[in-house]
């Protein structure tokens, strides 16, 4: 048996219980940077590695080295009776679950079982994020209510990864649209990934403005800016370093939203030592006076889709809740 968990914490939880089988801790961040869905396995691992290495301060050859591993570790899936797929509710956990998903469904799968643990809330939790939060008598209990993957839930995680990898935001518009039952936490998930894209308030996404707010707020240390956001915004199940780089970019642009102090790297024991403050370009943002994207032009991957010159081709709408084409 073979089981599969989104990020380290729940392996490591997961491999002192009495769970059978192997553990693989699947360490990806498909929610952020490139992910064209055009490529083939070889040059899509070396994108990613490549995204991984300059964004995380990763040496390119240990990047490639451990999602080649990973891959590798997939292909055994043939050597096990069962693959167990253990994620949760939040846009991280979805986006690498329709990942996998769409992974296995280009294979024959022959007699192995695919099942799929995927919760939003657990019992003793009023504030639920994720599998990390449980111990290991937590997590066991889970793993009897597995459920084997059904071949609806198949179809619909390959057109959601082909939508969310795909060039233009056309297809997901349109299948958000249609019945997504079938992957309970699906269409909430892709609902949050729109909400990233540049407003037309501001050029900001709602994570940045999330992130804004909060340090208007008085959240100026990152060690209580984090913790705040991860309660506002939980649906995007994002770690300190996502957040960080989000805020980071903005302090980085030729015109500042923000200022930075106290770090330059994405070391875990410095982040939260640094702190954010607004520059006027980010007061006068969050009041719908000043728009990012006109100020500093972009180059962002969302998916499969890369915003790059002076304007973003898509821009959310807060008014509409619709994802808008900029024309």
């Amino acid at each position: 048996m073979l089981h599969i968990h989104n990020g380290d914490s729940t392996a490591e939880t997961a491999k002192k219980t009495n769970l059978p089988g192997e553990h693989l801790a699947w360490r990806e961040a498909l929610v952020c940077g490139p992910a064209p869905g055009h490529l083939a396995e070889e040059d899509f691992l070396k994108l990613r590695a490549a995204h991984l290495s300059q964004s995380y301060g990763v040496k390119f050859e240990k990047c490639e080295a451990e999602l080649r591993a990973q891959h590798q570790a997939l292909r055994t899936f043939s050597d096990h009776e069962e693959v167990v797929l253990w994620f949760e509710h939040d846009l991280f956990c979805q986006v690498h679950l329709i990942y996998l998903l769409d992974w296995f469904g280009q294979r024959e799968l022959g007699q192995m079982r695919l099942s799929l643990i995927c919760i939003g809330d657990f019992p003793g939790f009023e504030n639920f994020h994720g599998l990390g939060q449980l111990n290991e008598q937590q997590l066991s209990s889970l793993f009897p209510d597995r459920k084997e993957v059904t071949a609806g839930q198949m179809q619909l995680a390959s057109e959601a990864w082909r939508a969310y990898s795909a060039a233009d935001a056309l297809a997901l518009i349109s299948l958000l649209k249609t019945d997504l039952s079938a992957l309970p936490f699906l269409e909430t998930a892709l609902r949050k990934h729109l909400q990233r894209f540049p407003s037309t308030r501001n050029g900001l996404g709602r994570v940045e403005n999330a992130g804004l707010k909060l340090i208007a707020n008085g959240y100026h240390k990152f060690k209580s800016l984090f913790p705040a956001f991860t309660r506002n915004e939980s649906g995007y199940g994002f770690g300190d370093a996502q957040l960080y780089l989000e805020l980071k970019r903005l302090a980085n642009a030729p015109n500042p939203f923000l200022i930075n102090g106290g770090n330059s790297t994405l070391d875990p024991g410095r982040i939260f030592l640094s702190s954010f403050e607004l520059t006027e370009h980010g007061a006068a943002a969050l009041e719908g006076k000043e728009d990012f994207v006109a100020r500093n032009g972009i180059d962002e991957w969302l998916g499969g889709i890369h915003l790059k010159g002076s304007e973003a081709a898509w821009r959310w709408d807060d008014d509409t809740q619709q994802l808008l084409v900029s024309l």
